[in-house]
């Protein structure tokens, strides 16, 4: 089954899917602190659909971590980035959330895809 929140890496530099893109999700806490909420790895295609178990999504704030330092030196590319960090907020538990990643080594984009 799909994860209520999940995401899709693409390396718009090279045109491609980013495969093995290390992602963590985290949920703001009531004091402010950022806690674990799940981790995966992007597949072939670019895509982790496993971030959050069926069922686990509630009201209120979030971020996505993508490891886009690790994934550009793997491919010997120089890049900016160590990290990016997209911060959302759940109103609607029962919907879904997909938070797709556009990459490059100086560049990156994001919207709530469907």
């Amino acid at each position: 089954m799909t994860s209520p929140i999940t995401t899709h890496v693409l390396d718009t530099a090279r045109g491609a899917p980013a495969a093995g893109v290390r992602v963590r999700l985290e949920r703001e806490g009531a004091a402010g602190a950022w806690a674990h909420a799940g981790e995966g790895t992007t597949d072939g295609d670019g895509r982790l659909r496993t971030l959050l178990p069926a069922g686990g999504l509630t009201a209120g704030a979030y971020r996505i971590v993508f490891d886009a330092g690790a994934y550009f030196r793997g491919l010997g590319v120089e890049a900016f980035w160590r990290e990016v960090t997209i911060e959302f907020v759940v109103r609607d538990a029962q919907a879904h959330y997909h938070v797709p990643l556009l990459v490059s080594p100086f560049g990156y984009s994001t919207y709530r895809g469907s």
